[in-house]
């Protein structure tokens, strides 16, 4: 049966985590997440010659995205809130990037390997993607993935409880 360990004697059922919406919340946060670093990546690679210092945060930020895809995808529930957080971020610097990215449509300007209009509307696209990891990272975050129950295997001779 999914969601039980056993540990010993003791047999340990993780409840929440047989829940459909708890199985469809982890496939959400997985996928967006997922999304987001392919996104981060080709919005890197794609203004590669105009990201200057960002380029190595980019990178750590990718590799991040999928580490935490890989977490909830083992149903560690802990990272959900890291996952937010850093989505807030992420957020912040898009929104910010968004302009820089138009104004570098003017003569003068190394131009990148995408157009400028195509990477400011992509930060655009990244800045509602990351609304929805924030959004379901702290749902699935709400579904208490990491709650126990504890179950006794009864022995021979062990009377059964009334009602069983």
């Amino acid at each position: 049966m999914k969601g039980i360990v056993h540990t010993g004697e003791a047999v340990i059922e993780h409840p929440n985590r047989v829940k459909s919406a708890s199985l469809a919340m982890r496939a959400v946060v997985v996928v967006v997440l997922i999304l987001s670093a392919l996104l981060i990546a080709v919005i890197t690679f794609g203004g590669w010659s105009a990201l200057a210092g960002m380029k190595a945060v980019c990178i750590v930020w990718i590799i991040l995205d999928l580490v935490f895809a890989y977490y909830v995808f083992r149903w560690t529930r802990g990272v959900l809130p890291v996952v937010a957080t850093l989505a807030m971020m992420m957020t912040v610097f898009a929104i910010i990037a968004i302009p820089t990215w138009v104004e570098r449509e003017g003569f003068g300007y190394a131009q990148p390997a995408l157009s400028s209009s195509l990477l400011a509307s992509l930060t655009a696209i990244l800045v509602a993607l990351q609304v929805l990891v924030i959004v379901a990272a702290m749902y699935a975050f709400r579904q208490q993935w990491n709650v126990e129950v504890e179950h006794w295997p009864a022995e021979e001779g062990d009377a059964l409880p009334a009602g069983a």
